[in-house]
């Protein structure tokens, strides 16, 4: 169940990230002390201007007028409910926040996944959202070129750039990282107006 879930949020992912990004993204930075959060999200609108039922592939067209293919999961329910001229709308965000933490907390990864498919005999559409908290020590902070190196749960590091000074005099070697990761994808599909 997990797996199917996995596979529709990617094919609805997909969609949002195909070139469709119509609207500039949306992005927002929020900084306090030992916390950073960083938010951003894309709206994208297309028409559906070819259907292949065989083998479930949908030509969508931007305002723009460029034109790109998806191939349609099984997953993905109703189908058929597809026309010529529908219009296609969707919404992708992503979040961000690490927060400093002192202490030591075990180091985790915990990850979890919802999944909101169209009702059957309706037109295509759902959400799809991921939530994911990593727990990652501070191995080494480096104050000349402002960086520091995380150690995650899986034992691998990554050097990460502070760009704010005053952030990274707060980070010391032995702190933990708290990074919370979301994403979600919203599509809905409509029929063209008359």
């Amino acid at each position: 169940m997990r797996n199917s879930k996995l596979i529709v949020a990617v094919a609805l992912v997909s969609l949002a990230t195909t070139g469709f990004a119509q609207t500039e993204p949306q992005v927002a930075v929020n900084s306090a002390p030992g916390k950073v959060s960083m938010t951003g999200t894309v709206k994208t609108r297309s028409t559906v201007v070819g259907i292949e039922p065989a083998t479930r592939t949908v030509l969508l067209k931007d305002a723009k007028g460029k034109v790109v293919q998806l191939v349609v999961s099984e997953e993905a329910r109703n189908f058929d409910q597809l026309k010529i001229g529908d219009v296609v709308t969707a919404e992708y965000s992503q979040a961000v926040t690490v927060t400093l933490r002192k202490g030591g907390a075990p180091l985790a990864v915990n990850e979890s996944h919802t999944l909101e498919r169209a009702p059957l005999g309706a037109k295509p559409g759902g959400t799809a959202s991921r939530e994911m908290t990593i727990m990652a020590n501070v191995t080494a902070v480096n104050h000349q070129t402002g960086a520091m190196t995380l150690k995650g749960p899986q034992g691998n590091s990554v050097d990460l750039v502070v760009q704010d000074p005053d952030q990274l005099k707060l980070i010391k070697k032995g702190d933990q990282m708290e990074v919370l990761y979301n994403e979600a994808v919203a599509i809905s599909v409509e029929p063209q107006a008359k």
